[in-house]
């Protein structure tokens, strides 16, 4: 083995992926191996062979994280949804029991770093490729989007882990005279979530000016990184309300509207809308969106099962719209705890089988309640509620108002729960907001009872831990706390 040919990426999961990967069995859940992956000294030499990895970095929305885990993860965690099938791994998630060697957490942070290293790749090399015919606007738009994609990587990692690696360098060969220089980067150790969330902003903020136009949706575009720095500033540590309300201003200047009818959102004939800030693009022939297949048909238990809270929270609120589009009841060959056989619920959001499923990473109306969160925090009570009732409206239900920053917190919580369940959303809404123990510990079963493993959650459980696999391979990974 060369030495300076080969670096091993398995520590952070990072190996170099050079087309779209599917699992077609989502009980498949083994860890990612060690893969040694070679280059040639310089790993671009034309413009085609960057544009082959901007593709990869955009046909990966297809893989298990974004088709998957990202639902499991956001919903299933809480009061929502319950886990659904009968996987050990999730059942240590949905019950705030997780293990280190979770061989879904390894699973995420294998895919996130890995992806992370495609970006980096653009990052570092895109402008050394000696190609003419790629021009100086076309690598600065390339650069833009991959910075904007790293940064949604990052912003997932630091939320479900807290302090996390940083790397920014993508290491293409290891020598004598280069160990000590790149052992940081194949080794790293942890940093504290202000500098990651640091590193997110620069990124964000560096990529604007070249980013695609608003209009493109299926490309990290200056819509989608508005989107996502309003985002980044309502959760980091020391939350900046006035940035988020800044982010919001200008995004609420790029054409986006809500969608008259809400079950357009998601009935597959309306893909692409006036809503859609940034999706992945299921009819784009390079991805397979197997996902559907794990939250819908009565040919086995699926996961993300809805909870008798989301349903009676429809209910309560005579939300008939939003409930038709969001639940499915069905006949099925089983039965638990929750429902009956003869009428149980499915996640109906994602509902084409035929393997084109769009899938919204940002919308118009996420970031409108985002918005009306950021106004209630900075005391702006009736800017607040006017963004809530614009959601509202649409879906013929009654304006509310907000008198006090808990009220507009809890009543925005609500709305997002009725708008947002089973998009990835609820789990890190109830972490942003501070509202995580107070709901998750109440949990509920059928019949009204606190579910027995609902006080399985702490403050400390809110994190994830770090894999066992992965400290396994770098001993400057230290573990969160509790694990």
């Amino acid at each position: 083995m060369k030495l300076n040919k080969i670096i091993y990426f398995s520590v952070l999961g990072a190996g170099l992926s050079l087309g779209a990967v599917s699992c077609s069995d989502y009980l498949d859940t083994e860890p990612i191996t060690d893969k040694a992956v070679e280059f040639s000294e310089v790993p671009f030499k034309k413009a085609s062979d960057a544009e082959d990895l901007m593709n990869t970095i955009y046909n990966d929305l297809g893989n298990e994280y974004w088709q998957l885990d990202y639902f499991f993860n956001g919903d299933a965690q809480t009061d929502i949804a319950y886990q659904g099938g009968d996987n050990p791994q999730n059942a240590q998630q949905s019950e705030y029991r997780i293990q280190s060697s979770n061989t879904n957490v390894s699973r995420d942070w294998n895919y996130i770093y890995g992806r992370i290293n495609n970006c980096n790749l653009v990052l570092n090399y895109v402008d050394k490729i000696p190609d003419t015919s790629l021009t100086t606007q076309r690598r600065n738009e390339m650069k833009a989007e991959a910075a904007v994609m790293r940064a949604l990587y990052y912003f997932h990692a630091v939320q479900l882990w807290g302090d996390i690696p940083l790397v920014t360098k993508a290491v293409i060969g290891v020598t004598a005279e280069n160990f000590e220089e790149v052992y940081a980067q194949v080794y790293p150790a942890r940093k504290p979530v202000n500098e990651v969330y640091a590193l997110i902003i620069s990124d964000l903020e560096g990529a604007l000016a070249n980013l695609p136009a608003s209009s493109n949706k299926y490309r990290a575009s200056k819509g989608a990184a508005l989107a996502l720095l309003a985002q980044v500033y309502a959760t980091k540590p020391n939350p900046d309300y006035a940035k988020v309300v800044s982010y919001t201003d200008q995004l609420m200047t790029q054409g986006y509207s809500l969608v008259g009818n809400y079950d357009y959102l998601f009935d597959g004939t309306h893909e692409g809308n006036s809503e859609s800030i940034f999706e992945i693009n299921g009819n784009g022939g390079s991805i397979w969106w197997w996902g559907t297949f794990m939250f819908i048909g009565n040919d086995w238990k699926k996961f993300n099962t809805p909870s008798n809270d989301l349903v009676s929270s429809f209910d309560s609120e005579g939300d008939a719209i939003r409930k038709a589009s969001t639940v499915k009841f069905e006949s099925v060959g089983w039965s638990d705890n929750y429902w009956s056989s003869a009428n149980y619920p499915f996640a109906w959001k994602q509902r084409e089988t035929s393997g084109n499923q769009n899938v919204y990473i940002f919308r118009y109306a996420d970031l409108l309640l985002l918005r009306a969160e950021a106004k209630t925090r900075l005391g702006d009570y009736t800017g607040a509620a006017s963004l809530v009732n614009m959601v509202r409206s649409r879906v013929n239900l009654s304006p509310i108002s907000i008198s006090s920053a808990n009220d507009g917190i809890n009543k925005i919580l609500w709305e997002r729960k009725l708008e947002l369940a089973f998009e990835g959303q609820r789990w890190f809404d109830l972490k942003r907001t501070g509202k995580a123990l107070e709901i998750l510990k109440n949990r509920k079963d059928g019949n009204g009872n606190i579910l027995s493993f609902a006080n399985n959650i702490t403050e400390q459980k809110l994190l994830w831990p770090i894999p066992q696999t992965q400290r396994d391979n770098n001993s400057n990974l230290t573990q969160n706390p509790g694990y």
